[in-house]
C-alpha cells in the first residue's frame, strides 16, 4: 500500500470513529436519559410534542453521525492494516463519545440551558457536573489509548 493510501486510510479511521464515539454518545444519551429515564428532552421548555419532535431532531442526527461513522470506517478497511489502527478506532470513539459529552453539557446544560440532565432533581447542577465529568474522563482515556506508548516505551506523535 502507497504511503497516500495509507494516509487516506488513517485518515477515515481517525474521522470515521469520532463519529462513531459522537453518534454512540448521543444513542446512549437519547435512549437512557431521554427515553428510558424520561429525565429530560432535548428542548424542555415546550409543550410535550414539542419536546418528542425535538428528541425525534436529536435522534435523527445521532443516526447520521453513525452512519457516515460507519461508512468511513468500512472504506477505511480493516484497521489492523494501518499502524496503531486498532488503538486510533477504540481511542477514537472514546474521544468522539468524550467530546460529544462535554461539548453537549457545556452549550445544552450550562450556556442555553435548554435541559438538564435532571431537571427539577434537589442536586441538579451535580448530575449536570457529573455528565461533564463522564465526558471529560471517557475524552482522556480515548487520548490516552492515542498516545499509549509503543513497545519500546517511545511517545507516538498525535494521529501518528
Amino acid at each position: 500500500m502507497s504511503s497516500i493510501e495509507t494516509e487516506e486510510k488513517r485518515k477515515r479511521l481517525n474521522y470515521g470513529s469520532l463519529l462513531l464515539g459522537i453518534g454512540l454518545a448521543g444513542a446512549f444519551d437519547g435512549v437512557v436519559f431521554h427515553q428510558l429515564l424520561q429525565w429530560h428532552s432535548v428542548y424542555m421548555h415546550t409543550h410535550r410534542h414539542g419536546q418528542i419532535v425535538s428528541d425525534g431532531l436529536f435522534h435523527a442526527a445521532t443516526v447520521v453521525a453513525l452512519v457516515f461513522g460507519a461508512v468511513l470506517l468500512w472504506r477505511a478497511g480493516h484497521p489492523g492494516g494501518v499502524e496503531r489502527g486498532r488503538r486510533l478506532l477504540f481511542g477514537g470513539a472514546l474521544v468522539g463519545a468524550g467530546g460529544f459529552n462535554v461539548v453537549e453539557g457545556l452549550v445544552n446544560h450550562h450556556l442555553l440551558q435548554v435541559h438538564h440532565v435532571r431537571p427539577g432533581h434537589p442536586q441538579e447542577l451535580l448530575y449536570d457536573l457529573a455528565f461533564l465529568a463522564s465526558g471529560v474522563l471517557l475524552y482522556a482515556i480515548g487520548y490516552a489509548i492515542r498516545q499509549h506508548a509503543d513497545g519500546r516505551g517511545r511517545k507516538r506523535a498525535v494521529g501518528a
